[in-house]
């Protein structure tokens, strides 16, 4: 795992090139980690991409011990960082650099903002060695397709390219490969710029509405407004609207008043 800080983004890059960055218990347990230093006030915005020709092909299956107790092996390995990606309060760019396959994608998936190569691609390739999706891709795909469009992914594996991908709304923006390490930082940058605790309340309710009805998503709504109203980021972004002058925020750390509960799946 490499970790690189430019700023206030943190780029954290799943490095093992040579196996397509596949995740061994080593790996994965660098990833949370790295997530968790991602916690640090100074840092704003994460970045999450691949070294090489892949964002990450999923379980290393040459570690075949790490599959004789499946269920603890993506229990207390995978779920923690699916459950690492959602309950950051920063938000967090995928620059999905090639190949995202299995738990690579439902990695992918996991984070805020998706910006995808144009030679890159998804597969949700589980069935094809006898196994069924983890790393939150059931609650995703579920969510994101249907039922049809989800269940047809996981029991042909089939690759989703880039286009198709973004045609279902699984990535945010397609781009071309060479600058897509570029556009992912400019992108990570800007939301470092912003308000940060707005951007971490706005991500906890969106988190919530995936499974909360709407009467009690008004009521958060309301909470986490009270909240943001009363912050110096609010009163900056009304001088800066009435001033016509973009928004200076100080880049301070971004902490979240109990009050505001966190939901992730």
């Amino acid at each position: 795992m490499t970790c690189v800080r430019d700023r206030s983004v943190l780029t954290v890059i799943l490095d093992r090139p040579r196996s397509l960055n596949a995740l061994t218990g080593s790996c994965r347990a660098e990833l949370l980690a790295a997530l968790d230093s991602a916690t640090d006030p100074a840092v704003r915005a994460v970045v999450l991409t691949g070294a090489g020709r892949a964002f990450c092909v999923g379980q290393d299956l040459a570690a075949t011990d790490e599959l004789a107790q499946a269920d603890v092996t993506v229990r207390d390995t995978y779920n923690p960082l699916v459950r690492a990606l959602k309950e950051l309060d920063k938000p967090v760019v995928a620059a999905v650099n090639g190949p995202a396959v299995g738990a690579g994608m439902g990695l992918a998936l996991a984070c805020d903002l998706r910006l995808m190569a144009d030679t890159a691609y998804f597969a949700c390739s589980f069935s094809k060695v006898g196994l069924v999706p983890d790393t939150g891709l059931s609650y995703e795909l579920v969510r994101r397709l249907g039922h049809a469009r989800a269940y047809e992914l996981a029991v042909t594996g089939r690759a989703i390219g880039a286009v198709e991908a973004e045609q279902h709304g699984l990535v945010n923006r397609v781009v071309p490969g060479e600058s897509l390490v570029r556009e992912a930082a400019e992108l990570a940058e800007q939301l470092s710029r912003g308000p940060g605790l707005a951007l971490a309340l706005t991500k906890r309710l969106f988190t919530a509405a995936a499974h909360a009805g709407a009467g009690a998503m008004l009521e958060r709504e309301a909470l986490s407004q009270g909240v943001a109203a009363a912050t110096a980021e609010h009163t900056e972004g009304v001088a800066a609207f009435r001033e016509k002058r973009g928004a200076n925020h100080d880049g301070g750390p971004v902490t979240v008043p109990a009050v505001v509960p966190l939901d992730a799946i």
